[in-house]
């Protein structure tokens, strides 16, 4: 069973690695959106969901405590990273994996001009799967399926 999942695991960062790569050599990188208040340091503005799974609400915990210093509060972004409520972080763009791979083997940049993201070792398998319910329902709630 264990070796199944293993397998699984190795297609899926195989195609996500893939596609990453495509993109990369497809498209430049982009500025960082705007201030959304003009000036302030988040990057986009977020309509906050009206309620939180209870999954999402220990992945905000989560989120505040290992991402929100570079994508911001509420995953908005700020001048040290990009925002999560954002297009190019869609499922259909960056599938859940992704997000487990990033805190894992880090990320070199190819979407934004941050720079490369390192790897978050006191990040765990378990807390990136919290944390991307509570981004995936912020995205929701922003229209971002």
């Amino acid at each position: 069973m264990r070796s199944r999942r293993n397998l699984v695991l190795a297609v899926l960062f195989l195609c996500v690695a893939a596609a990453a790569v495509y993109v990369a050599y497809r498209s430049e990188q982009m500025d960082p959106p705007p201030a959304a208040d003009g000036g302030s340091k988040a990057m986009v503005a977020v309509t906050l969901p009206a309620e939180l799974s209870d999954q999402a609400i220990e992945g905000q915990v989560l989120f505040d405590e290992h991402c929100a210093a570079c994508h911001g509060a509420n995953a908005a972004g700020s001048e040290n990273g990009p925002p999560f409520v954002h297009k190019v972080y869609e499922p259909g763009h960056h599938a859940d994996v992704s997000f487990l791979l990033a805190t894992q083997r880090g990320v070199r940049a190819h979407h934004w001009k941050f720079g490369d993201m390192p790897p978050q070792p006191d990040v765990t398998a378990d807390h990136v799967e919290l944390i991307v319910s509570y981004v995936r329902e912020l995205q929701r709630a922003n229209g971002i399926n």
